[in-house]
């Protein structure tokens, strides 16, 4: 009979005014890869943050057992000393640290005199190699993407006498070549007896590497799938409906387009990095966006794509920056982010911890931010005022919250992208750049902000959308640029595009993308 690593029973959590779990069971045996799925807010990140002390003993009811023992973690260090490790979704590294330094925060490589840099470069450059990096270990971390950032997390986990690896949505900021390099890293760590429990809401990428599936909705296990064994796969239309509790017919709403004529004209746009000054990261770029149009921007993580919106966004992002930027067929100044958002134009930020939220402050508080004025009168916020446009956001974009003034650190992360997405729209924007939106969103969710997007659009309002995911952008967009080393490599319309097609354009252009 297989060996069971974990086990938790009946776990409950209660915040003020909501039960995050309710009497939650789940199983893993040692060695296996068991996926942890669910909507956002069904209690996935907060079970983990039971097992690895997050939420210390006592703030919860139910029992654990480790490897056969009864555990009380108070705090993560207590779960890390019995092997257990848990890669949360967003970074918690500290950006003005190396790559190397960060990899062993907490588990340094030490010498006869101390930390031995020879030995942290050295360990840290086998680890980064395992999980795909393969860069200067010596530049800040905070100078590199979201998605390497997630890297690092990982190799950083593997550098400890790791058990158990819990991974937070770990694909949520990798493009498909990494996110497959990471999942046939999880199969060779198996083969290695490491056991993992991987959290997502995306289906697919979980269903080719777990052996089982366990799904929560509401704070409660609604079922625990096993792979078949004669065809190794997966249910994966029972799973999707026991995730959302209801049938899933269309992953894309239907939309009427009315496009008309353009709205956002970029010429000869040239940005060069803010620390490395020779370094060009946009190269001579010309797009244009029109009327009720969604138009997708393709490419790998680190092909510019992001550089290229926050530039475009009041120069909120690179140096020396050269071109011109037309709106409705006149040429304009976006010297700042102020300059922007008064010429109607706004970026939903892919970083939302680090560019887009205050996490220590309320739903309401961060949902006008981006437009005091409109809340405020002769510089005094009008609290009552705050509350109704707060409410009316948390409403429209269904974010899961006992109200308008729960702290957003508190919120999971799919609900935190939209009290962000809820900011910029508070703007009311003609030009929305959409960088990642669904990035850590479920797929019912996924499915709202899609509607939100198109009705945006039919609106008259135009959107750039971003996104790693090719599906994404085939099943939204009206046209695809292709970006690939900061130049646009591709142009294709709705009906031309393909995955093939923009893989195409960027291999064309010079560029593996493996």
């Amino acid at each position: 009979m297989p060996e069971k690593i974990l086990k938790m029973k009946e776990i409950t959590k209660i915040f003020p005014g909501i039960k995050a779990l309710d009497n939650v069971d789940i199983e893993v045996e040692k060695g296996e890869i068991h996926a942890l799925l669910g909507e956002n807010g069904a209690g996935k990140s907060t079970l983990m943050n039971v097992l690895s002390g997050g939420f210390p003993y006592g703030s919860y009811t139910g029992e654990i057992y480790f490897e056969g023992e009864l555990c009380k973690f108070h705090n993560v260090k207590d779960s890390d000393g019995k092997g257990i490790a848990i890669i949360h979704q967003e970074p918690t590294l500290i950006p003005e640290l190396s790559i190397a330094e960060n990899v062993f925060i907490g588990n340094e490589r030490k010498g006869l005199f101390g930390i031995s840099w020879l030995e942290t470069f050295r360990s840290a450059s086998t680890l980064l190699k395992m999980v795909g990096f393969d860069e200067n270990l010596s530049v800040p971390v905070g100078d590199i993407s979201p998605g390497k950032q997630q890297l690092v997390e990982i190799a950083k986990a593997l550098g400890k006498n790791v058990k158990l690896l819990i991974l937070d949505e770990p694909t949520s900021s990798l493009n498909e070549t990494e996110t497959e390099h990471l999942l046939n890293l999880l199969a060779i760590l198996k083969a290695e007896g490491i056991t993992s429990v991987l959290i997502s809401h995306k289906v697919k990428d979980v269903a080719a590497v777990a052996d089982k599936i366990t799904v929560l909705r509401d704070g409660r296990t609604i079922e625990t799938f096993i792979k078949d064994g004669k065809t190794g796969n997966f249910n994966e239309d029972s799973i999707m409906n026991a995730m959302v509790g209801r049938s899933l017919t269309e992953r894309f709403p239907p939309r009427k387009k009315e496009i008309g004529d353009v709205v956002l004209e970029v010429r000869d746009w040239t940005v060069y990095h803010p620390n490395f000054e020779a370094r060009k990261v946009c190269d001579g770029v010309n797009l244009t966006v029109r009327k009720g149009e969604i138009v997708g921007l393709a490419g790998l993580i680190g092909s510019g794509r992001s550089e290229l919106a926050m530039s475009i966004f009041g120069k909120s992002w690179g140096k020396n920056i050269s071109g011109a930027i037309f709106l409705n067929g006149k040429q304009v100044k976006l010297n700042s982010v102020r300059a922007a958002i008064a010429h109607h134009l706004a970026y939903v930020s892919e970083d939302r911890h680090g560019n887009g939220l205050l996490l220590n402050d309320s739903i309401a508080a961060n949902t006008t931010l981006a437009n005091m004025k409109r809340i405020s009168k002769f510089m005094i916020i009008r609290n009552e005022k705050e509350r109704v446009i707060a409410e009316k956001f948390r409403r429209k974009l269904g974010i899961k919250s006992f109200g308008i003034s729960q702290k957003v650190g508190t919120l999971s992360g799919g609900n935190q992208q939209k009290v962000l997405l809820g900011k910029w729209l508070f703007t009311e924007p003609d030009i929305l750049i959409l960088d990642e939106p669904t990035s850590g969103i479920d797929v019912g969710a996924k499915y709202e902000i899609y509607t939100i997007i198109n009705n945006l659009v039919a609106k008259g309002q135009s959107v750039m959308l971003i996104s790693s995911e090719m599906p994404e952008l085939l099943g939204m967009c009206d046209r695809i640029y292709v970006m690939n080393e900061g130049r646009i490599v591709g142009e294709l319309a709705q009906e031309e595009a393909s995955q093939e097609a923009i893989m195409n354009c960027i291999l064309q252009s010079g560029k593996s993308a493996y």
